[in-house]
Parts: structure tokens; sequence; C-alpha cells
């Protein structure tokens, strides 16, 4: 029998390779990060074969680094940030562009024509809001702005994806241009409940149906991975989920009513809703949390556009620290915030805000602000971001939270961790693999190719590594909460023009 699974993990600003044992342990492990392209304001872009490259030489050298031959991986799941929109010439695989990355604002101003004619229909039919976020802005915006991308779209010379489908594709050398329902009912343009393309948002976005690809489960063979990348060509490709499914998946969060959040460049929170699309009344998004034999689960999701990557702008843009992690050490140096907060509306704020002309704000400066307290105001605006996601999920779903499950980058930060149980007062929990966004994706293609029996066979693996405890009174959390909200209030609305 073989012995590993390689989860191909394409995030925002890295991509990597992870191999996983049949215990669910990591074996390897390779990274690399790619260029951010920023070419105006608002607008955020990745050169697509920097994307590809970087992800088959990752897969490559953790195969190399941990010894494993070909006839040794049963199969290979893939996860992926979601709603970054590219498109390519189906002949050469050649893009057209570079792709639209999920934080990119440029079709903000569209989608605000379509809220007050469009909103309700697209949140029915999709389950999300109308937003610059979502793909099929992105895709309408490269067919009207590319030179002859249109003409050729209706030829069906050209192939839309996420990244999962240009990573199959290229995988495949062209022969499959599929994408898995998790990442399709992040378009725009997916009818969550009928499971296919729909036509009234084709028509309205203007997108050629030629230009898509097939909608496939979350768990089932789709192809096999060339033998110019892993020698034989029998490895089987078989597990997809855009990054926050799989993270839920990962976490095994396969009961209704169960969180886990995400602590990642954004922040991104999903709650097992079972077989039933939750509606959200509270400006939440719904959504698909993955299909396996035939049978669909939903989810309920709240994200926040920048999560971790506050901490990296204090890195770069503030210079206050050399290394993410540092940031622990400094905001360790005082108590408190000090009257400082800091709303990390850097690329405007998602759930349950939705305004896209909110900005970063640092308030409550005064001459004793070091650079400690602006550390630690940047923590706990993380925190503060996700406490307001969960309390909007309660609302939506009638049911309290009584512990959250952690994972992603910044969830190895025990400081985190600590104030975000301290303002929820109940317990944070963080399991010992914290990489449960590729483990999801690895379950997944293990479950497709049977190795792993089922769920509860995986479920039996999860273990946790620490539990946070609440340590800070009601009172001073409520004290925190109040100027955290006049802060939000601050930094909304900012942009006019």
């Amino acid at each position: 029998m073989s012995k590993y699974i390689i989860a191909l993990d394409q995030g925002t600003t890295s991509s990597r390779a992870i191999i996983f044992n049949h215990s669910g342990e990591i074996v390897n492990v390779a990274q690399k990060e790619f260029t951010q392209h920023f070419p105006q304001s608002g607008w955020v872009e990745h050169n697509p074969e920097a994307i590809w490259s970087t992800q088959i030489s990752v897969m490559s050298e953790a195969m190399t680094k941990a010894r494993i031959k070909e006839d040794e991986i049963a199969a290979v799941g893939i996860t992926n940030q979601r709603e970054t929109t590219m498109i390519w010439d189906r002949k050469t695989g050649e893009p057209i562009a570079r792709a639209i990355v999920w934080q990119d604002r440029r079709t903000a101003r569209y989608c605000d024509t379509l809220k007050e004619e469009y909103g309700e229909v697209i949140r029915k039919k999709t389950g999300l809001v109308i937003d610059a976020y979502f793909s099929a802005s992105k895709i309408k915006w490269l067919l009207d702005n590319v030179e002859g991308a249109r003409e050729r779209a209706e030829k069906g010379e050209l192939a839309f994806g996420t990244m999962d489908s240009w990573l199959v594709w290229r995988l495949t050398e062209g022969k499959v241009h599929i994408t898995d329902v998790t990442n399709a009912s992040r378009t725009m343009i997916y009818n969550i409940h009928d499971m296919q393309w729909d036509e009234e948002l084709l028509k309205l976005f203007d997108i050629p149906k030629s230009l898509l690809p097939e909608v496939k489960s979350s768990s089932e063979i789709y192809g096999y991975v060339d033998s110019r990348y892993i020698p034989g060509g029998k490895v089987p490709i078989a597990g997809i989920a855009g990054d926050q499914q799989a993270a839920l998946f990962g976490q095994m969060c396969t009961q209704k009513g169960m969180v886990k959040t995400t602590y990642g460049t954004g922040c991104f929170l999903l709650m097992n809703t079972g077989e039933e699309a939750v509606e959200s009344k509270n400006n939440l998004l719904t959504t698909v949390a993955w299909q396996i034999g035939g049978k669909t689960t939903y989810a309920l999701e709240g994200g926040v556009f920048v999560g971790g990557a506050a901490i990296q702008w204090v890195r770069d843009g503030l210079r206050s620290i050399r290394t993410a992690d540092a940031i622990n050490g400094l905001a360790s140096m005082v108590e408190d915030n000090g009257g400082v907060y800091f709303v990390p509306a850097l690329a405007g704020m998602g759930a349950p805000y939705w305004d896209q002309y909110a900005r970063g704000t640092i308030i409550g400066i005064t001459r004793g602000t070091t650079d400690a307290h602006i550390a630690r105001a940047t923590l706990e605006g993380i925190a503060f971001e996700v406490y307001d996601i969960v309390k909007a999920m309660e609302a939506d779903s009638g049911v309290a939270t009584k512990e959250l499950r952690v994972d992603g980058g910044a969830a190895a930060s025990n400081l985190l961790m600590q104030i975000q149980s301290d303002i929820f007062q109940f317990n944070v929990v963080r399991p010992q693999v914290l990489e449960t966004t590729a483990l999801g994706a690895a379950y997944l293609a293990g479950l497709a190719v049977g190795f792993w029996k089922d769920t509860d066979d995986i479920s039996a693996q999860w273990k946790k590594d620490r539990v946070f405890n609440p340590e800070l009174e009601q009172q001073k959390v409520d004290h925190m909460l109040k100027y955290w909200h006049k802060a939000v209030n601050a930094a909304r609305h900012w942009i006019e023009e």
C-alpha cells in the first residue's frame, strides 16, 4: 500500500507542498514565496507562471527531501487561495494577463452599481453578497480590458480558472479543466442549491459558458499527474477544496455547529451548518463546505481580509519588527494596549461590515504610545475582527459557540490565542497539526482513493496541542469592545471619491 499523500497548498503569498503519512503527521514541507504585484492603488495581481513554477518546485523538493518514490504516493490533494481569477489560452496554456487576486478592489465601483437591483437575486442563488472579492466581476474585467479576450472567449479559445483549476490543468498537461464545488461556490456565478453554473448570472456578467471549468465533488479522482512531474504518470489528483473549506475539514469540524478560524493572510471563520444552506441575516456568506459521495455539506462563513497580513505590514511597512514572530515579544512588553486600537482594514472590511471604502486606522495614540502598544493593538485588532464574525454566526444559527478551533500561521502565537480566548470568554483550542488547510486537502484526496476508510477513521487522528482559557475579567473585555467598535466606526466609509 502507498504510504503518503501530498497536499499542494497554493496560498496568497506562497506555494507549499506538505507530505502526510497515514497518521496525518507531517513528513516533510517545502515552501516558496512569490512576488505580489500592486500596479495601482487597490489592485493586487499574481503572475500565474510564478505560482505554477513555485508550486511544482516545492512538490519536487518535498519529495526529494523526504526520499519518497512515486509508487509510495497514494494521491495528490490541492487546496488554494480562493476567488483569485485568471484566464488562459486553451491551446498554448499561456495566461492572457496576470491573475487578479481576491484582495483586488478594481471592480468595487462596478459591483456597487449591481447591488440595488441584483443583490437579493445573487444572495439567494449563490449565498454571497455582491463584492469585488469574488471572481465574477474579475472575469468580466479581464474579458473587457485585455485586448481580444472577449472575442477569443466567445470562440471557446480561452479557459477561466481559480488556482485549483490552473494547477490541475498544468499537472495533467492540459488534459483536465475542472474545479470543485467549494471553489465554484466562491465565483458568484454558481448556484449553490442547483449545484451548477447559473445561466442568469452568466448573462448578467457577460461571461461565456465555454470559458468555465467542469464542476466536480471535493473528493474524487479528477486526473493523473503527468509523468513529467511525478515519474510514472499514475499518481491521481483526488481531492480539492478552497483553503477555508479544506481547513474546516482538516479541523474535523464535521458536526453541525462546529466552528474554526484560520489565521492566515486574512482570517476566515466557518461554521458547519450540515445539509442546510442557512441564509444569513447578518452579512455572512452561505457557502459549500464540501461534497463527498454525492452529499453536500454547507457552511456559514465570515472573512476578514487582513489578519496575518496586518502583522506583515507592521514588519514591512512600519519596520517595527524584523520577523513576523517578533511581534509577540514586542507586544508582551506592555500589559495592555494603552488605549490604542488598530482596525486593520488595509483592504476594506469584510464580514460582517462589507465596507469596501473602509481603511486601516490606528486610533488613541498619545505621547506615551510606543511601538509595543501598536504591536499589541495589532494582535487585538485581529482578535476583535474574529469576535464580530462569531457573534454574527451565533445570531444566524441560533447556536451559542462553546469553543473555537484555530489554525493557520498566526495561530502559533500564544499571545494572540490568549487575547482571543479573553475576548470571547470561552476556550480556544489549537490542534497539534497547525497545517490543517493542507491536511484537509490530504484527507479529501485520501478518502477518494481508500487511503483512509471514512471520516470516523480520520476523526480519531485529531489531537489538541493546547487549550487557551479566558483570564481577563468580563468588565475589562466590555470596555475594550466598546472602544473597538468606536474605532471601527471611525475607519468605515473613509474613501469617498
